[in-house]
């Protein structure tokens, strides 16, 4: 299986130098690294071309690397049914970056793209309808950076008296962020619910 895929990797190499900056065989994968303005291209490639035939988007998803000056990657994942080959893309990008929209090669990239926008902040340049999918429309943040607080910045509930949903700034009561962490193994003088079972008849 490795060979096949280092084959293909020095096929795409040579097919497409001005698409790829690298690649590598990993765990039965082969990952090209793209740069960002030729993704459409590189796409559309693997589509169409015969010894590729990445007929079949399986997902897109991004990962953060606050750390980094480019601290996104943008990650693609095709399918060959007919060769039985899986191909993942990795393409760095900054936070202002636009990233060409796959939508006009695989229209199935639509909602994956709308979820990087809704949850990374990522903007796709040339997608038909670019909002939030996943979040409500006055949504603060973008849940999947590093930095966005776990606890985030408002929250919702049902408001009896007013009938309503209601929006308001997270608010937490110091007394629910004390933790107990003793369990009876450390001296502790009671039983933790779900350690009673401990507790047996000699």
């Amino acid at each position: 299986m490795s060979d096949a895929l280092n084959e293909l990797g020095s096929h795409i190499e040579k097919a497409r130098p001005d698409c790829i900056s690298g690649w590598t065989v990993s765990h039965g994968e082969l990952t090209l690294t793209a740069s960002l303005p030729t993704l459409r291209g590189l796409t559309e490639f693997l589509r169409d071309d015969s010894s590729c035939a990445f007929t079949t988007l399986v997902d897109i998803t991004a990962a953060d690397y606050p750390a980094r000056d480019r601290r996104f990657d943008v990650i693609y994942h095709f399918l060959s049914m007919t060769r039985n080959q899986r191909i993942r893309i990795k393409a760095a990008a900054r936070e202002d970056d636009l990233i060409p929209s796959i939508v006009s090669v695989f229209p199935a990239s639509n909602w994956f793209e709308r979820e990087i926008f809704d949850m990374f902040g990522l903007l796709f340049s040339g997608h038909p309808d670019l909002r939030r999918i996943l979040t409500d429309y006055g949504f603060r943040g973008f849940p999947l950076r590093k930095d966005f607080p776990t606890t985030g910045y408002t929250e919702v509930r049902y408001d009896d008296r007013q009938k309503r949903v209601v929006y308001e700034p997270v608010k937490l009561v110091q007394e629910y962020r004390q933790f107990d962490f003793m369990s009876p193994w450390e001296g502790a003088d009671y039983i933790l619910p779900g350690d009673d079972k401990a507790e047996q008849k000699p």
